[in-house]
């Protein structure tokens, strides 16, 4: 075990605690019987080729897909909750202060017809900042940090590329300092150069900021630079789990085993 997880594995109590999570489609199994907690400042990746049940195990954590059985207990400031059964007004509370969602692909996490400034600040009124001197500051602030010139604070993100989009859709996200952040194939899309900056810049918030994550990707090279613990998806089903670079180094399942070793394409 790193010093790293060490660390995360000394907190008080689970950020988040899944138990039998599970998602039919009819007679077609999304994801069955998933469990496992999230400790806070913790990074989980959740890997498997396309069709394994990641995104939807993803979609029903964040809240965008109810599962049929299990629960979803996060670490609210008033203690633990199951989310699944908070009312729409507290879910959409959740929504906009401890958590956040990353999309794949960045239109769907942005506003297009409003300005770079506008789609950050957004965020920050939703939890109740006003001044519009300071909003537009942090704003500038996160573009910078999110390797955005200040100089286009007013552009919209249609003008923008889709490494930029993806950076600003993570800067509108991040301004509020959510306490668990979900990601839907980050750098899924993006060009190999601008992917390689995007993880660059990931993990160096990942670590500044000591967010909690959980990241759902075909990339086996994502989990390996930005992930501490991994979860292997397979058929609905997590058919290996444990620390990132044991997994990936030395896997015990043989589908782990033909994802590591390229045999599927995912």
């Amino acid at each position: 075990m790193t010093q790293r997880h060490e660390t995360i594995m000394a907190a008080r109590a689970p950020l988040l605690q899944v138990r039998g999570l599970t998602r039919r489609y009819g007679a077609r199994i999304g994801c069955a019987d998933v469990s496992f907690d999230l400790w806070p400042g913790e990074v989980l990746g959740i890997v498997g080729e396309s069709g394994s049940g990641k995104s939807t195990l993803l979609s029903c954590l964040a809240g965008h897909l109810a599962p049929d059985e299990g629960q979803v207990i996060f670490d609210t400031a008033s203690g633990p909750k199951d989310t699944l059964r908070m009312d729409e007004p507290e879910r959409r509370r959740l929504s906009r202060t401890d958590w956040a969602y990353v999309h794949q692909n960045p239109r769907d996490g942005l506003r297009m017809g409003v300005t770079a400034g506008g789609n950050v600040g957004e965020r920050l009124m939703a939890v109740g900042a006003r001044h519009y001197g300071a909003i537009r500051e942090a704003a500038t602030d996160w573009l910078g940090r999110v390797e955005i010139d200040a100089s286009r604070i007013d552009d919209r993100p249609s003008a923008f590329s889709g490494g930029m989009q993806q950076r600003l859709q993570i800067a509108r996200n991040l301004v509020t300092g959510p306490r668990l952040v979900f990601m839907d194939e980050p750098t899924g899309g993006l060009d190999v150069s601008v992917q390689a900056r995007l993880l660059d810049l990931l993990r160096g918030l990942v670590r500044d900021m000591g967010l909690s994550a959980i990241i759902v990707t075909h990339d086996l090279a994502v989990v390996r630079l930005l992930a501490d613990r991994l979860m292997v998806m397979k058929s609905g089903r997590v058919v290996e789990q444990g620390l990132t670079d044991q997994v990936l180094d030395d896997p015990q399942h043989a589908y782990t085993q033909l994802l590591v070793s390229s045999v599927l394409q995912v």
